[in-house]
């Protein structure tokens, strides 16, 4: 899922406890699926803002030539809008979106 498409919150919500740890029956192991997942859409988009403020970037300036470069500020307010990654991790978790496994386990 892209972090564009996603349904997630953009403000601080509560959430119920029991929906989030009913999966695996603990919180913790819950907060760290998705911190780990977390981590990964903020890699993700981390990545794709970087390659599109390349696109425009100017590389033969000097300290003195500052450019106000309008894409690049278009894009970074667009990505300043996105869901943070937290959550868009949450909201997959929620939709048992998320694949995990615990390599703990003997089966």
């Amino acid at each position: 899922m892209s972090a564009k498409d996603s349904k997630a919150e953009l403000s601080t919500i509560t959430y119920d406890k029991d929906k989030i740890e009913e999966n695996v029956g603990s919180i913790y192991e819950a907060i760290v699926i998705m911190g780990k997942r977390a981590e990964q859409i903020n890699a993700e988009i981390r990545s794709e803002l970087h390659n599109k403020l390349d696109e425009f970037a100017v590389h033969n300036s000097t300290l003195e030539e500052v450019f106000e470069n309008r894409e690049q500020i278009e894009i970074s307010k667009h990505y300043e809008k996105l869901p943070k990654p937290t959550s868009i991790a949450i909201q997959e978790w929620l939709d048992g979106e998320i694949y995990f496994r615990n390599t703990d386990e003997k089966n």
